[in-house]
């Protein structure tokens, strides 16, 4: 099983949270799944699944055409819920709650975005979907969100908490925690906040 990030949005580029919003791709997204559908036309896909939040099933959509697969979606594959701090950009939430950003940027397994989701709720629904999709056809690629990644390869692939990964826009990454020591031919654009 693979995972993907989707493509970039304006937010990602603002530094913006955008949480469960339906913020589109903007045209260096588009282009990064186009290049991601590139790279998974090599992998020889089975199955596509996403989060049906529109920039991972705009990301999806286009990986779809390359690959002839229809995506299929699952709500447990979403970005956390910001809660009060979506729409909000990272610099005036910074200069508001200094230690909870921080809590948030490094991935501390007990933060919860107030009047939100906690990583440790977002894990559980990350887990069992990630569950169920192996049970199914493989190999399988998931198009998804940057803490749907930390979740997956922190519970997943046996990566330790404190080793808080950001994963580009468009990146591919194998599940496998031994592969994904190996493979650094993750693509994408340059790393930021997942929001």
């Amino acid at each position: 099983m693979y995972l993907a990030r989707h493509g970039q949005t304006a937010y990602n580029l603002e530094g913006r949270f955008q949480g469960q919003q339906p913020v589109p791709l903007d045209d260096t997204g588009r282009a990064q799944a186009a290049e991601l559908a590139e790279r998974a036309a090599t992998y020889g896909f089975r199955a596509l699944w996403c989060s049906p939040l529109l920039r991972a099933r705009e990301t999806a959509d286009i990986v779809a055409r390359r690959i002839a697969l229809e995506p299929k979606e699952d709500e447990r594959l979403m970005e956390t819920d910001a809660g009060d701090w979506t729409d909000r950009s990272f610099e005036e939430v910074r200069g508001e709650a200094p230690e909870l950003f921080d809590a948030f940027a490094t991935g501390v397994p007990s933060f919860a975005f107030p009047g939100g989701e906690s990583f440790a709720e977002q894990d559980e629904r990350v887990a069992a979907a990630l569950e169920e999709i192996e049970r199914g056809t493989l190999p399988a690629l998931v198009v998804c969100h940057g803490m749907v990644i930390r979740a997956a390869l922190t519970r997943r692939a046996g990566h330790p908490p404190e080793r808080f990964e950001r994963v580009a826009n468009g990146a591919l990454i194998p599940l496998d925690g031994a592969e994904s020591e190996e493979d650094r031919r993750w693509g994408g654009g340059e790393a930021t906040l997942a929001s």
